[in-house]
């Protein structure tokens, strides 16, 4: 047994434990504060989808702290508890503690949000929500500062980078034919979810530059990831691949945390060694006060690994099925899921352009002003902020709404909301055209957008050209 615990840790990925544990904490700090923000005016109990409705119809099953009650009150309480405890891991105090002291406050975290994730429906129904909870269960076990991280923990955290990167490669092979003739992002830069500064510029790159990134984006996400598990130096080299690829995507677009967690779940690869020939200064190996590693702490990171061993069976299988299923989680733990991003890639932009007037009856287009969102596109002469990793919720709901997304009971309770000037809800808009005042009448239009050309950008000083393509709610008012 000494032997076994004399190899159960490693010196040499010191770094690697430093930043999957505060990088990962420090996602969840975010995640957190954009609950308490914005989850109450979208489920809480007088939400778009009030969570209290889902618990008693669909979500009795449900694994939740709100089980048998929920209120924003609690609610509030929860994120503020995670928030703290994230907070404390992003400063590493207690990873100045026992082994089992981060392994606690991580799985608090855990379970926290996956509470909150498994309540929150379509708002929260986005592959790196199930992602993160994963994230956060497995980096419980890396220990403390007293023991060495171990090397099956460093392992499992790999083959979750391996599921997430070779699941978006296959998802993508798989579904559209772009990604496979080398076109997909003659379109992706304009057509992604919530573009950002820096993706018009992107969109815009000659179109043999488009190929070499999809190209690119093919070998870092297909062939690299199985270098993850080869000896160093290869694994950090493979490990670097990733971060830089998703730096790129950082760049050029907004997707939530989902780029910048894979980032941090990559250092899993990377050695001290390789770090200390960048960076003299951090060292090589580490030494710790409590080697080898306490009998008790290499029997919970046994049983950890066993566990993600056995749940691994069907997230394996559906990497290499024909009809494999993206963002699937296997169960109701949200533990060891599939991933996938983009099986297919639109080559319009569509965006709904909800307007309110106060008119008693609005005769032209002067008489409807329009409201605006934080994220999403809408004044064309505003360029798209950078707002990732921060998610904005209902800003991604209106781009799957304009793509004509059959779950759209949430959009019927958002005009009802705007009609009566529902503060929270207002307060999740960037302008409320009307100040707080209660509009007469509501109305949604369609259009098709496109990036300005660098000579319609100089005539116009528009980022975004725009045509009108149809109506999807007429003028509606509030019943009397």
């Amino acid at each position: 047994m000494e032997f076994v615990q004399e190899w159960f840790g490693t010196a040499h990925y010191e770094f690697a434990r430093q930043v999957l544990q505060r990088g990962v904490a420090a996602l969840y700090l975010i995640a957190f504060i954009s609950t308490w923000r914005q989850f109450p005016a979208l489920l809480g109990e007088h939400g778009l989808l009030p969570a209290r409705h889902f618990l008693k119809t669909r979500g009795r099953r449900q694994i939740t702290l709100f089980r048998w009650r929920y209120s924003d009150r609690m609610l509030k309480l929860l994120c503020a508890a995670g928030a703290l405890i994230a907070a404390a891991l992003v400063a590493g105090l207690p990873q100045l503690g026992p082994p089992w002291l981060p392994m606690v406050a991580f799985l608090a975290i855990w379970f926290g949000y996956l509470s909150v994730v498994n309540i929150g429906q379509t708002f929260y129904g986005f592959g790196w929500e199930t992602l993160l909870c994963e994230a956060g269960f497995l980096v419980a076990f890396l220990g403390s500062n007293e023991v060495a991280p171990s090397i099956l923990t460093i392992v499992i955290v790999r083959w979750l980078v391996f599921r997430l990167e070779f699941g978006a490669g296959m998802i993508k092979m798989r579904g559209d034919r772009s990604w496979r003739d080398l076109t997909a992002l003659y379109y992706h830069h304009e057509t992604q979810p919530m573009p950002n500064a820096f993706s018009r510029l992107a969109h815009l790159l000659p179109k043999p530059v488009h190929r070499l990134e999809v190209l690119g984006n093919h070998v870092a996400q297909l062939v690299v990831p199985f270098f993850l598990f080869a000896p160093q130096p290869v694994a950090s080299v493979a490990a670097a691949v990733v971060i830089v690829t998703q730096l790129w995507l950082v760049l050029t677009g907004n997707f939530a945390w989902l780029n910048v967690i894979t980032i941090v779940l990559a250092f899993s690869a990377v050695s001290d060694e390789a770090v200390h020939a960048l960076v003299p200064a951090i060292p090589a190996a580490t030494t710790y006060p409590d080697d080898p590693a306490p009998l008790y702490w290499v029997v919970i990171v046994l049983a950890a690994s066993a566990l993600v061993v056995v749940l691994s069976g069907k997230p394996l299988a559906n990497l290499f099925s024909k009809h494999q299923r993206m963002n699937a989680s296997w169960n109701r733990w949200h533990l060891v899921n599939s991933y996938g991003a983009f099986g297919s890639v639109t080559q319009e932009r569509y965006e709904v352009i909800i307007e309110g007037s106060t008119a008693d009856r609005p005769l032209s287009d002067a008489d409807w002003l329009p409201y605006e969102f934080t994220g999403k596109p809408g004044d064309v002469r505003r360029r798209s902020p950078q707002i990732a990793p921060y998610q904005l919720r209902l800003d991604w709901l209106m781009w799957f709404l304009a793509l004509g997304s059959p779950d759209s009971g949430w959009f019927r309770m958002l005009v009802q909301r705007l009609l009566e000037a529902d503060r929270p809800t207002l307060k999740l808009l960037r302008a409320d055209p009307f100040d707080g005042a209660r509009p007469t009448w509501i109305r949604a239009r369609l259009f098709l957008y496109r990036f300005a050309t660098r000579a319609e950008r100089k005539a116009t000083g528009q980022w975004w050209m725009r045509e009108e393509a149809g109506e999807l709610l007429p003028p509606s008012r509030l019943r009397r």
